[in-house]
Parts: structure tokens; sequence; C-alpha cells
């Protein structure tokens, strides 16, 4: 017995495939979605955890400004500690200064000289007086500027001369004279520098003025 479909078997077949379609379509998008879904959770802990190293960076960055400025304290309060050491190191060592330049006038002021200033401004020695000759105030300049220890680059400021009457009425002619030279620093001067002695006698008055016995040292 022979049968016949009757049916519309191509439509039924058509509708299928449409479903079967769809339903592949749909479970793309689903997938597609839970894809999107996924990487975009991967994306938020990634950045969340990108967020969490910034901020443990910029607290150590803040603790490390805070030691930078303590180091930066530090560093001030030694260099300071390290000027105040330097200034009573210089102190130290030129506290005996004075003596040894007070020596050093004695051994060389010549012979018919008096001293009646002697003022010292950091390491410039200014120096005033009164010479029998302008030949003395010479001699002084040499005798600064080649056998000192302790004084260097004599430089004559001044030279002039001046009349003057003694006890018995005699005029004497002498010079007044000013100069200025550089003190060495205790380091600068070699160890077997003579020791110091009394000079007390450099510095006065010229007794010229008051009596006609020539001045000397």
């Amino acid at each position: 017995m022979i049968m016949i479909n009757l049916l519309p078997h191509r439509e039924e077949r058509r509708q299928r495939r449409k479903i079967a379609f769809f339903v592949g379509l749909g479970v793309a998008a689903v997938a597609g979605l839970a894809l999107v879904g996924v990487w975009y959770f991967v994306v938020e802990q990634m950045i969340a955890a990108q967020q969490q190293r910034n901020s443990f960076l910029q607290a150590e960055i803040a603790k490390l400004d805070v030691q930078i400025k303590d180091i930066a304290s530090l560093r001030a309060e030694i260099a300071s500690l390290k000027a105040r050491q330097k200034a009573v190191e210089d102190l130290q060592i030129d506290r005996n200064v004075p003596v040894h330049v007070l020596n050093e006038l004695v051994r060389q002021v010549p012979e018919g000289i008096y001293l009646t200033s002697v003022k010292q401004e950091a390491q410039f020695l200014n120096v005033a007086g009164v010479a029998q000759t302008q030949e003395r105030v010479s001699e002084f300049l040499r005798n600064t500027a080649y056998s000192s220890e302790w004084l260097v680059k004599p430089e004559l400021v001044e030279s002039k001369a001046k009349t003057v009457v003694g006890a018995n009425r005699e005029q004497k002619r002498l010079f007044d004279f000013s100069m200025r030279l550089i003190v060495k620093r205790p380091q600068d001067v070699p160890a077997s520098a003579p020791q110091a002695i009394p000079a007390a006698r450099v510095i006065g008055t010229p007794p010229a003025v008051a009596a006609s016995s020539p001045p000397k040292v």
C-alpha cells in the first residue's frame, strides 16, 4: 500500500531551520554577553588592584617625603654643627696670632722706628708709627717682605714728614708712616717659627716728641 504525505513538510523544515538559527543566535548572544561580563569583571578587578597599588605607593611616597625632610633637616643641623666646629677650631688656631704678630714686630722693626698703632682686621694688619728717616721705613718694609715668618706682602699706605720740638727746643724732622701687611694663618707658618717674646715695648709714644734723645725700639 502506497502512503502519500500531503502535509507541508517543506514549510515545517524551513520553520525548524529558522528556529534552530534563532536558538543558535540566542546562545551566541548569551555566550557573548557572558564573555563580556567575565572580561568586565576581570578588568574591574585589575583596576581595583592597580588602584590599591597606587594607594600603597602614594602612602610610601608620603613616608619617603617625610624622611627626606628629616634628612634635609639633619643635613642642615650637621652643616651648622660643622660651621660651629670650624669657628671654634679657627679660634683655637688664631688665639696665639696676636702674640706672634707682636713678637714678629719686635723682631722686624728696625732701630729708629716707634710704632704708635697696631690694628688687626681678619688677616690684615694696619701699622702706624714714627720713623727718624725714610730709610728706616724702607728697611721695615724689606724686613717684613723678605725675612718675616708671620707678616707678608707689606704695603706702604702713607709717609709724610713732620717737625717736632724736643725738650731743649731743638727741632727734629721725623716721618709719620702707615702701612698694611697680611698676617699668615698658623697653619701657613712652618713649625720652626720662633716662640713669642715680650713685645709690649713696640707700641708707645715716640720719646723724640718729649725729649732730645733719638728714638729707638
